[in-house]
């Protein structure tokens, strides 16, 4: 996996990132979703590198990133304050603009980014989401049963934490298994378990959608309040085959926040780099070439 890639741990001075990069060319990060850790692009970064500068992360609390205390607000699990470390990160690098592409959580990381910092985002793309707010406010029975864990790992310590903690793997498998997967590369599982099995993991997790449910939701909402928009070119992609297709105008809705939106489905589920690799890369490329 990651062939011709460097793995490092970048140390920006408040959290340590374990980054994976390599390639040539203008600089594009990749940022992974829950349950799982940046080796989710093993199979679309090669591509990649072949046009651009990539830069896959994980997140802060996931994978072998730092996972900061917790706090009462969650705030150092917002997606601005998720956001900023990444920001450190690709500047560590030398990357002062760049674009970005995320999956899941790691796509809530990328919109808070180009809203908050549109001098530093080119382009974005946004893998099989909506955003915080509008998931909520238009959350029904279908919602809260497909998307249970958004309101399961919001709970407060200790319930979810213990729950899991009680046998990781178990909870992991099934987590991503409810439609049943052939698709994940036992390499990548393994990186994903390995991480998943410390407890300050799972500790992170639950602070990440603690914070999505307040902290992330209330800053979404300020922004709608006051106007602002994401000021750049958006490509949204999500499964066809999953919950995005049956719920949402999923264009529509990532309309009320950008002007410049493109995108569509892909034939497949959620886990997009993972199921279609090939198809993932391509938009990707055609996106930010």
């Amino acid at each position: 996996m990651f062939e011709g890639f460097t793995l490092k741990t970048i140390d920006t001075g408040t959290v340590n990132i374990r980054a994976r990069i390599g390639g040539n060319g203008a600089p594009v990060l990749l940022l992974h979703g829950n349950p799982q850790t940046h080796v989710m692009w093993h199979a679309v970064a090669p591509a990649l590198a072949e046009h651009f500068t990539v830069v896959a992360t994980d997140l802060t609390g996931y994978g072998m990133s730092s996972k900061p205390p917790s706090s009462d607000d969650h705030a150092a699990y917002s997606k601005r304050n998720m956001a900023k470390d990444q920001i450190a990160v690709m500047r560590k690098l030398g990357h002062e603009q760049f674009m970005v592409a995320g999956h899941d959580r790691g796509g809530r990381v990328a919109y808070r980014m180009a809203l908050d910092h549109p001098d530093v985002v080119q382009k974005l793309a946004v893998l099989d989401i909506i955003p915080t707010l509008d998931a909520f406010e238009r959350a029904g029975k279908d919602f809260g049963l497909g998307y249970y864990h958004w309101f399961f790992l919001a709970q407060p310590a200790p319930l979810p934490e213990t729950l899991i903690n009680a046998n990781p793997d178990w909870f992991w498998r099934w987590h991503t298994d409810r439609v049943p997967r052939r698709f994940f590369a036992p390499e990548a599982v393994e990186d994903y378990l390995n991480c998943f099995r410390n407890p300050e993991t799972v500790r992170a997790i639950c602070e990440d959608y603690r914070a999505a449910a307040g902290i992330d939701c209330e800053i979404d909402a300020q922004d709608q309040a006051a106007g602002r928009r994401i000021n750049l070119p958006v490509l949204a992609l999500w499964g066809k085959q999953a919950r995005l297709e049956q719920w949402y105008d999923t264009l529509a809705v990532w309309r009320g926040w950008a002007d410049d939106v493109q995108g569509g489905p892909l034939d497949c589920g959620h886990y997009l780099p993972e199921e279609k690799p090939d198809d993932t890369a391509a938009a990707l490329i055609a996106f930010f070439g």
